[in-house]
């Protein structure tokens, strides 16, 4: 029987409101909560997949 790889990518996804002086600090604020975990995506924040043939082995 033959093999078939198949690549699936999952879209996880969730807006997030900052307050801040401008957009550029937001940035800075958002990216640092993500990095210490304080924004943790979850499969409640599913919102899509795609999947792509990738070959046979």
């Amino acid at each position: 029987m033959k093999k078939y790889n198949f690549l699936i990518e999952e879209t996880l996804e969730r807006l997030v409101t900052i307050e801040a002086e401008d957009k550029e600090s937001a940035e800075v604020i958002i990216e640092e909560m993500y990095r210490n975990s304080e924004i943790v995506l979850t499969a409640d924040d599913f919102s899509g997949h795609f999947i792509k043939y990738e070959g046979e082995e």
